[in-house]
């Protein structure tokens, strides 16, 4: 008999510590608990229509690497933005497969992230470098929607007289990606952005735009000029974007030298594998200008309490939990991981590894472009960088191209277009030669290798690029594992500790799930690839799909949405879809409760939404009547309500279907945030609950990673009148029949992260996940309950119980002991434990999530730091100089002079089992003024 994965996912296993826990919290039994916990009257009356019990592991590697061998990774010159990539070895074992990255948290708590900073701060500094900009960001999301981003950017950019003359118009170039396209029609229809669509040396400007976006290389592969369009551009008060390669800019004149003012586009074909479409690493760099309107996180340099360099995010302000409804951005996840993994491969490789790769591109294709050329057939362009152009019968060159398991792309029957990258080979060259060479009925000749650039002369780079020491240090492999191995001790992470953060769910990632990540099969296929060669990712997702929709208690799913922010506004224009749909477009309002996550608002923003704040009661549940007289108030514009249950303050509502009910009764549709969803599975759902719409954070509930930021992915469920109008994808098949423009740049955003939630469901079974959700209820309890004595719970449900996070009160603290929660952050560090959840929602508190998968032993240790620190802050009262208000404590100061009036051991040691495997804070306290101050973006040292 197999192990069950329960029992290894699940952290309380056995019996006596369970009947510990449940005599704490006060309870006979499990079920118990629950029954206080969650209202009969939402609770299913049946399990989940799934296999009761779930695959081994054993079980399951088998199963997914059938479903990977499914998939036929042929040789990929599609190109369109995905790319195969030579990613290195020592990348891939050291971050990618590397639970010490892949499951530590965003670096909200910096001194303990100044691994992972610096590895953000080296993929900003490369970006930076390549685009010829003066600041960067540490990542966003993908291509298209680094697009979108710039197209909002530019348009809160307008000046007072732009704005009070309406401009609104944004000029697209015709030969961009059609993914970018696509997601730029669905993000500017909210804001009234009107997109003209035209060839950029035939449009001229009227007065009317606000911006401008080009592709650099353009889509078909040619390399344009666009200088005199810039200027034309600024003449008339536009700003230009453009979407710029990369790795062309190792060759190509930066867009910073030629007059444009943003860049985006995606770092995926600089050490990340195409993944059917992602993860990967969008960028965006600018002017220092537009600093305070740059979306995303932006890491800088600034000191710590000892005037040691420091790193942090920078300019937090922009977050979106702080601007709510008056957010320009929704952005919550990054890329970080796979941000990182970019970093490394620039410091890997260094600028002469990047020239020598984009010259392998380069030449490649000039090469084929010569042979074909001999033979008669006619090139869209002779100036390129990768990417060629042919004219010649699409359906006889794909007919051969697949016998030699080649796929090209085919923008039309009469036009075939290839690109080339960093790992064509001489022979890969002849092959695709001899492809031609057939369809002329022709016998190829020999291949004379090109060595002469294409680039027109005034387009060659001619600015040195990774000139920073970090890009020139670590050649060897030896060298470059002990600089990603110094990082990696500088960070805290799921490998040393809990990380007990409410609201964000970091429980385990089991090795079994991140497995087949590394599997061929998954990692090497394009996402435009013919639908017959990824069969085994049709299974998968399909099964996921399914599997999603059964859990939610709704009819279907889009997993298109790349992170939670961007589910919440997919669910949002889903809603706004179907209201047009019946006639009712101008339902435009939308309910928010208080105390939801400030992504929700933004979210409503962004779908050009009208926010109406629903209050909250002393018990930090939703006011009925309030939410009642709005719903009414509004009935004939109501859209709709966005709610989180259980809600924000950890407590499941019991009068959460007047709720829905209200809203429906005034035309308005259901949105549920998904981010509590750890506490529903199995237990209700919902679609039973009633509610029409949900996204799901597979970072929180369903095992998925949080890689320092990201990636996350933010799938949807919808009920059946909904489903319709699941996101589409220009370039492939994908979503409803009348489905809303693409959300992301990949049809199925970032896919090769689905083996994570397929394998969390198939391995747990119905019951399985019905008792991860039990377990994490019953920690959370057992927490808040243990901590009772020391630290009021700020929140609970009728039954004086949470769900499964519990907020601390700390409010009183700084008046009584003139500590902050900051401060006891700041504290933990010193005991080895990441911060909960600082002041959110609630100011001065802490918001502990244990999740279902930590030991009780483990929970018991930081119960133990918590009531020890409070011991600590009572000690300290009045003294200013003091272990709580001075922590972290780093080696370097105990090691040095002391001056302090409590002991080295104290400050580094003061638990006993601290010692067995104690970590020290790399840095002391941040001065996170001095860097907003003093901003600095590149690592110059």
């Amino acid at each position: 008999m197999f192990d069950k994965f329960s029992e290894r996912h699940i952290g309380v296993s056995n019996e006596k510590d369970l009947k510990a826990m449940l005599d704490v919290i006060g309870v006979k039994s499990v079920d118990e608990l629950i029954s206080q916990v969650i209202p009969q009257s939402i609770r299913l009356r049946k399990p989940l229509a799934l296999p009761a019990e779930g695959m081994s592991e054993y079980e399951f590697a088998a199963h997914i690497r059938e479903l990977a061998d499914r998939n036929q990774p042929y040789r990929s010159f599609i190109g369109m933005g995905y790319y195969p990539s030579a990613v290195p070895a020592v990348v891939t074992r050291n971050v990618f497969e590397n639970p010490a990255w892949y499951t530590s948290y965003t670096p909200y708590q910096a001194e303990i992230s100044q691994g992972r900073l610096e590895a953000l701060l080296n993929f900003q500094t490369a970006v930076i470098s390549l685009t010829g900009m003066e600041i960067g960001n540490c990542s966003l999301l993908d291509e298209g929607t680094a697009a979108a981003e710039a197209m909002a950017m530019m348009f809160s950019l307008r000046s007072r007289d732009a704005v009070r003359e309406g401009r609104n118009q944004l000029f697209v170039d015709r030969n961009i990606f059609p993914q970018t396209l696509d997601v730029l029609l669905t993000r500017s229809e909210p804001f009234g952005i009107e997109l003209i669509v035209d060839e950029y040396d035939e449009y001229e400007f009227t007065g009317r735009e606000f911006g401008a976006i080009v592709q650099y290389p353009a889509a078909d592969g040619r390399v344009r000029d666009y200088s005199d369009f810039t200027a034309a551009a600024h003449a008339k008060g536009a700003l230009v974007t453009v979407a710029a390669d990369l790795l062309s800019l190792a060759l190509l004149k930066a867009p910073g030298e030629w007059g444009a003012d943003i860049a985006v586009g995606s770092a995926q074909r600089l050490g990340t594998p195409m993944g059917f479409g992602g993860p990967a690493a969008g960028y965006m760099t600018t002017r220092e200008a537009f600093k305070r309107n740059m979306p995303g996180r932006i890491i800088g340099v600034s000191v710590d309490r000892l005037g040691n360099k420091a790193l942090r995010m920078a300019l937090q302000m922009r977050e979106q939990h702080i601007k709510r409804e008056r957010a320009t951005s929704n952005i919550c996840t990054a890329s970080a991981l796979m941000a990182s993994m970019t970093g490394f491969y620039c410091v890997y490789n260094g600028p002469e590894g990047l020239r020598r790769a984009a010259e392998t591109a380069h030449l490649a294709a000039a090469t084929v472009a010569r042979a074909l050329e001999a033979m008669d057939y006619r090139l869209a362009s002779k100036e390129f960088f990768d990417t060629l152009e042919v004219e010649a019968e699409a359906a006889v060159v794909q007919s051969l191209a697949l016998e030699q398991g080649i796929n090209f792309y085919y923008p039309s029957e009469g036009r075939v277009r290839m690109s080339f990258d960093e790992v064509t080979t001489a022979a890969e060259i002849e092959t695709v030669v001899s492809i031609f060479a057939a369809a002329k009925g022709k016998k190829a000749k020999a291949v004379k290798a090109v060595t002469e650039s294409c680039v027109p002369t005034a387009l060659r780079r001619q600015s040195p690029y990774l000139q920073e020491p970090v890009f020139n240090a670590y050649r060897s492999e030896s060298a470059l594992m002990r600089y990603i191995k110094k990082l990696e001790l500088r960070d805290i992470s799921l490998a040393n500790s809990m990380i007990s953060l409410g609201s964000c769910t970091m429980k385990l990632n089991a090795a079994a799930l991140m497995q087949p990540l590394s599997l061929a099969g998954f990692q090497n296929m394009h996402p435009f690839a013919p639908a017959d060669q990824a069969k085994g990712y049709m299974d998968l997702i399909a099964g996921l799909e399914q599997d999603l929709a059964t859990i939610t208690g709704f009819a279907a799913c889009s997993l298109q949405p790349n992170s939670g922010a961007a589910g919440e506004y997919t669910g949002l224009m889903v809603i706004r879809a179907y209201h047009q749909s019946r006639g009712q477009g101008y339902r435009n309002v939308v309910l928010i409760p208080a105390s939801a996550h400030g992504t929700n608002p933004a979210s409503a923003a962004m779908a050009g939404m009208k926010i109406v704040t629903v209050t909250c009661d002393e018990r930090g549940n939703i006011d009925v009547a309030d939410l009642e007289a709005k719903a009414k108030e509004h009935s004939s514009e109501l859209c709709g309500l966005m709610v989180t249950y259980p809600s924000t303050h950890g407590v499941f509502e019991s009068r959460i279907r007047e709720i829905v009910d209200a809203v429906h009764d005034a035309g308005g549709q259901v949105y549920m945030d998904g981010a509590n969803m750890n506490a529903q599975v199995g237990l209700t759902n919902p679609g039973y609950i009633g509610a029409d719409v949900c996204h799901l954070n597979l970072h929180k509930t369903f095992a998925m990673p949080h890689g320092g930021g990201g990636p996350g992915v933010g799938p949807i469920c919808v009920a059946e009148h909904l489903r319709a109008f699941l996101p589409s994808h220009p370039v492939v098949a994908t979503g409803g029949d009348e489905g809303i423009t693409a959300v992301a740049s990949a049809p199925w955003g970032s896919a090769l992260l689905f083996p994570i939630t397929y394998g969390y469901i198939k391995m747990l079974g119905a019951e399985g996940l019905r008792r991860a959700t039990e377990m994490a209820i019953v920690n959370a309890n057992y927490m808040s309950a243990a901590l009772a004595a020391e630290y009021r719970t700020y929140y609970s449900g009728e039954t004086g119980r949470v769900g499964h996070e519990m907020i601390l009160d700390l409010t009183s603290f700084k008046k009584d002991y003139n500590i902050d929660c900051g401060d006891i952050a700041h504290r933990l560090m010193d005991y080895g434990f990441h911060a909960p959840t600082l002041s959110f929602p609630v100011h001065e508190t802490l918001m502990v999530e244990p999740t279902e998968s930590e030991p009780k032993e483990e929970m018991d240790r930081f119960i133990e730091a918590l009531i020890s620190i409070k011991r600590e802050c009572e000690a300290a009262a009045g003294q200013a100089d003091n272990v709580v208000a001075n922590a972290p404590h780093t080696a370097r100061e105990l090691a040095g002079a002391w001056e302090h009036p409590y002991s080295r051991d104290e400050a580094a040691f003061p638990l006993a089992w601290i010692g067995e495997a104690k970590f020290f804070p790399y840095v002391s306290k941040i001065d996170n003024g001095y860097g907003d101050r003093n901003l600095c973006c590149r690592n110059c040292e």
